[in-house]
């Protein structure tokens, strides 16, 4: 879902140019594909995630995110059961790919420095791809929705904490960190430089970049 926007499916016309020509009919009425199992879904969530791209408008509702993909509410609610179910589908997404990333850095680099560097990267990077997930990554997006939803954020956050304290652990094995180093204090400190940029970019209307400064941050976080 990186951040693409929601789309209808493509209508398909029945008949042709040629098929007019030869039968003397025009050619029949635009007929809509019924979405793919699981597309509809996919649809909603994307949009859901577009609309959060406006930090300024309204509060979302179901009825304008009916309206946007032009369907009625009960549709929505054939595919989540609340809108609290909707946002759990968008950090779903979140969990998915940002550990998923991790992974992939943690399985191609040794070096737990270098995994730490990587990973602070990566997380600046998904904001700024992603500037609708920011919002639901600082939890401005969850405001005023059921508390599960934050806490379970706040468990996505910790996880990530959870990775970075084990590359700097790594680090410290390797002698590429203090061996005296407060490894957990160090690693929550780390996360909340990178959440300071992800509020940052939200609170900015998406104009001032997370990754602005990474480097200089990285070398006084990280040496």
């Amino acid at each position: 879902m990186t951040q693409s926007n929601g789309h209808e499916p493509e209508a398909v016309i029945s008949g042709s140019a040629q098929d007019a020509q030869d039968g003397g009919q025009p050619p029949a009425a635009p007929v809509r594909k019924r979405p793919r199992p699981g597309e509809r879904r996919v649809q909603i969530l994307q949009t859901l995630a577009t609309m959060l791209e406006h930090p300024r408008g309204e509060k979302i509702t179901t009825a304008a995110l009916a309206a946007r993909l032009s369907v009625s509410e009960a549709a929505l609610y054939r595919h989540f059961a609340s809108k609290a179910q909707m946002y759990e589908g968008l950090i779903g997404f979140i969990e998915q790919t940002v550990f998923g990333l991790i992974n992939q850095i943690t399985d191609k680099e040794e070096h737990g420095l270098r995994q730490a560097h990587a990973i602070v990267r990566m997380l600046l990077s998904f904001a700024e791809k992603n500037p609708g997930m920011t919002r639901v990554l600082t939890g401005e997006a969850l405001v005023g929705e059921h508390e599960r939803l934050q806490e379970r954020i706040n468990q996505v956050v910790d996880r990530i904490e959870a990775s970075l304290r084990q590359c700097l652990k790594v680090a410290v094995t390797q002698a590429a960190f203090p061996a005296d180093a407060d490894i957990p204090a160090r690693a929550a400190l780390i996360m909340a430089a990178v959440q300071g940029q992800w509020h940052r970019y939200a609170k900015s209307g998406f104009r001032k970049s997370p990754s602005d400064h990474a480097e200089a941050h990285l070398r006084v976080l990280l040496g």
